[in-house]
């Protein structure tokens, strides 16, 4: 054999082991990443573990999670993948409590569950029903058959009555949806509840007695913003990188974003962050003070059950602190119930829930975020992805807020237009749902 067909294999089988290394590093994700979205699905969401297995964590870019083997067990509830029996990750149901990574999480075995059927919401027709039948057809049908939209669900209310709703095969009114970055939102409102409560100030620094360095000047107000100056990654096309080591290779999401260096000043430079979510998702629970299984059912007394979102469920971590930037799940008719206490003011039913001028500074842009497209944990323009440049975004009014979740989940909230409108969907490629062309159809129709 030459020298060159020998330095070729040399080169070829280098490389090899270069990329078996690779696929080792981040094959905990990879068994993580499955086992959790598999168990939320079934156990959940009720959904066919064999479409979830061979759609939702294996089309498109996911395909590189097919290697992975899921086992599921019905008795205990649990999910657990792996790669050929190594790199294995669990992932654990509890009635009342939702999924959790971790084949023994902390807190209780089950809290008690509400009915997932909601009040029935009231109903009433659009201004012009040919119109949002087409935007519904345009909502579920495919244009690029490279970038699939799958859109499962949307939910339209015009003034609190529901107007237009529909699901795509499989789902229906009675299944939980994953809210994914719009859990972000949900944080939102319980930090708004403590506040009216009087037990936070989103002024309040010195917030982890971990923090004695530089990060004692962190105050709540930054981690809503996302301006903390923490060193985050959010890059969930790449497995090494902090948001999805934290969510699918840690079993305490909040103890690894506390651990993060500055990165600018505090205060000083905006960057979208799943650990800040989590930083304030440990400060709830530091503020409650009371057992895990009061911080855990906090969400449902405080907010769920008042505004009728029964079907809400949102997932701690291990360690027992909620998953506040992407585990919170509920039917597409309750997430429009959670827009609705938007849209009114933080009041449901007669009684305010969170504070007099709480959606004027969660809507307030925060001056460090581009263009002002951020404000305290709500999306106050849209990404270029999502159609944010386009003609149509131009038509959206400016009073719109929107929660944003990966793969397209929204809620969108337009107080001027008496419009709250929900889409779920499986957009597995970030540009492929237009979220500034489906509003501007809506808005052409009530």
């Amino acid at each position: 054999m030459g020298i060159f067909p020998l330095a070729l294999i040399t080169v070829i089988a280098l490389l090899a082991l270069a990329g078996l290394a690779y696929f080792w590093r981040i094959a905990p994700v990879g068994s993580g990443y499955k086992a959790k979205i598999v168990c939320s699905a079934v156990f959940a969401c009720g959904r066919d573990p064999k479409e979830v297995i061979s759609l939702d964590v294996a089309a498109d870019s996911y395909s590189i999670l097919r290697p992975f083997r899921v086992d599921i067990d019905y008795h205990s509830k649990s999910v657990t993948a792996s790669v050929l029996g190594f790199q294995e990750k669990t992932a654990v149901y509890r009635p009342g409590i939702g999924a959790t990574l971790s084949a023994d999480p902390a807190g209780p075995a089950s809290l008690p569950e509400a009915e997932i059927a909601s009040p029935d919401l009231p109903r009433a027709k659009a201004r012009d029903p040919k119109a949002l039948t087409r935007a519904l057809d345009a909502a579920f049908t495919e244009t690029d058959p490279k970038k699939l939209r799958r859109t499962r669900a949307v939910v339209i209310l015009k003034d609190g009555a529901l107007i237009g709703e529909r699901y795509a095969p499989g789902f229906s009114p009675e299944q939980r949806m994953a809210g994914w970055s719009m859990s972000k939102s949900v944080v939102n409102a319980l930090v708004g509840i403590l506040v009216h409560r009087g037990a936070l100030s989103v002024d309040q620094d010195a917030l982890f007695s971990e923090w004695t360095d530089e990060r004692s000047a962190i105050r709540l107000d930054d981690l809503l913003r996302m301006r903390s100056g923490l060193s985050f990654e959010e890059a969930y096309e790449d497995p090494l990188k902090d948001v999805t080591q934290m969510l699918f290779n840690r079993e305490d999401s909040s103890a690894y974003a506390l651990a993060q260096p500055l990165k600018n000043p505090p205060g000083t430079a905006w960057s979208y962050s799943s650990g800040t979510t989590n930083l304030v998702c440990r400060l709830l629970r530091d503020t409650l003070k009371g057992s895990l299984k009061d911080s855990l059912e906090f969400p449902h007394k405080a907010l769920f059950s008042q505004i009728g979102m029964n079907s809400a469920l949102f997932e701690p971590d291990g360690a027992g602190t909620l998953v506040g930037s992407s585990f919170c799940f509920a039917t597409a008719r309750d997430w429009a119930r959670f827009g609705e206490l938007y849209r009114l003011d933080g009041i449901c039913n007669g009684e305010r829930l969170l504070p007099e001028g709480w959606v004027n500074y969660s809507t307030t842009p925060t001056p460090q975020s581009p263009d002002g497209c951020y404000g305290a944990h709500w999306w106050l323009k849209l990404p270029e992805a999502f159609g944010g440049n386009s003609p149509a975004a131009e038509r959206i009014p400016q009073d719109a807020y929107f929660a944003m979740g990966h793969e397209g989940q929204t809620v969108t909230v337009i107080p001027s237009r008496g419009l709250v409108a929900v889409r779920h969907g499986l957009s597995i490629y970030i540009d492929a749902w237009d979220q500034a062309k489906f509003v501007s159809d809506l808005l052409e129709a009530i």
